[in-house]
């Protein structure tokens, strides 16, 4: 699918280019044309009625101080019959069948102004009343100019669009590579969803089948107790892939205020302390007070909650996790750090995205991998960034948010 629309995109980029060339091209050729056929009839004009500014030269004639190659010559026509060759650059041409042969040719057109086209020839005729003046002027020059100027214009042509088209597939590419992105990550989510939902799914479907096959006074409780199990954990999934998806829809359910984040931090922090005693890790925070920033309560408690999850369940044993928050110029700054094994930088630009765990064995630690990446759609929904770092003394995650504006 991705390979047909770079070919649709390279294929529209190309049809559009080459109609814009043939355009640019054919007004070129146009006006190029019409440029030299204004000389050529200005020519006419000028020898037709001798102007002074017109002198012969070897091969051609002078106009205005500049040589311009265009052969001509003139005849007088009495009573219809007798010819003479006034002037021009052409030789040899009195008394001589070519002569009559053009005259007649000329003469058969009703118009005062044309081309004879077997001769090359374009020519202006006056009537003095005694007699008629005729003025010609080669056009082999003007073809000549114009066929090369056509056969530079193709090669021009050419050679551009064939820039144009390695142009067009770099361009097909990059415009198309998030879209592949998105396409396999779609693909990857589809997967590890169905991988997700299939364990909970089988054990309520094997406790559900065993409490039918027994009587009600026997079901044993707890069967009723895994189904429910489960069943809140398919239901902590579905929430959070609904909040994604609402996050790439741009769908915007809070309400903002003034909030203090230094209070959410604190809750946060005397609600993971327990937990992170239990795990042999103990929390350590150091927050600034009155950081204030504009956004929803409890999104950035969500937000702060997943960081210090992530860190308690992936940090090293016995080792301790920190949480900081301080305010810079214009941002406040949290930070949770846990000490554990280092990151490769490969898995670490994969960390926000769904699914997705560090862990060899998806089924090493509880979660569905979907942590960070909400807390990264809450940090963009704020106006904020959620950076992850990762070296031999720890895994530090920084969630940046605006501070609030004083009234």
């Amino acid at each position: 699918m991705i390979k047909k629309l770079r070919l649709k995109l390279v294929a529209v980029c190309m049809l559009l280019v080459t109609a814009v060339l043939l355009a640019m091209f054919a007004a070129l050729f146009f006006s190029a044309q019409r440029n030299i056929q204004r000389s050529s009839e200005e020519l006419l004009s000028r020898v037709i009625t001798n102007d002074p500014r017109v002198g012969q030269t070897q091969g051609g004639v002078m106009i205005g101080g500049s040589q311009v190659q265009l052969p001509f010559f003139t005849v007088e026509l009495w009573n219809g019959s007798t010819a003479y060759v006034t002037g021009g650059t052409y030789s040899d041409l009195q008394d001589t069948e070519l002569l009559q042969e053009i005259l007649s040719k000329c003469l058969e057109q009703k118009s005062d102004r044309g081309t004879i086209a077997e001769y090359n020839l374009r020519y202006l005729r006056m009537n003095n009343g005694f007699f008629q003046k005729i003025a010609f002027v080669d056009m082999s020059m003007e073809q000549a100019s114009m066929r090369g100027m056509m056969a530079a214009a193709l090669q021009i042509g050419a050679a551009a669009l064939v820039v144009l088209l390695g142009v067009s597939i770099l361009l097909a590419w990059w415009v198309t590579r998030p879209v592949e992105k998105a396409w396999e990550q779609q693909h990857q989510f589809l997967s590890d969803a169905s991988h997700e939902l299939k364990t909970p799914l089988t054990v309520i479907l094997s406790n559900a089948e065993l409490m039918g096959s027994v009587s009600m006074d026997s079901r044993p409780a707890r069967w009723a107790d895994n189904i429910h199990s489960e069943a809140t954990v398919m239901k902590s999934l579905v929430e959070e892939m609904l909040t994604l998806a609402r996050a790439d829809n741009m769908v915007r359910t809070s309400v903002f205020s003034v909030v203090s984040l230094s209070d959410i931090a604190t809750d946060c922090a005397l609600l993971f302390e327990p937990v992170a005693f239990e795990a042999g890790k103990p929390l350590e925070y150091t927050i600034c007070p009155d950081i204030q920033v504009m956004g929803d309560a409890d999104k950035l408690r969500q937000a702060v909650s997943v960081l210090l999850d992530n860190a308690i369940k992936y940090g090293a044993s016995n080792e301790p996790v920190a949480l900081s928050l301080q305010k810079t110029e214009r941002y406040a700054r949290l930070q949770v750090a846990n000490k554990g094994e280092l990151i490769p930088p490969e898995q670490l630009r994969h960390l926000f995205e769904r699914f997705y765990r560090a862990d060899a064995s998806r089924g090493e630690k509880s979660g569905f991998g979907l942590g960070l990446p909400i807390a990264t759609a809450i940090a963009v929904e704020h106006k904020g960034t959620l950076k992850a770092e990762s070296d031999t003394e720890s895994t530090r995650f920084t969630l940046s948010v605006p501070l609030a504006k004083k009234a």
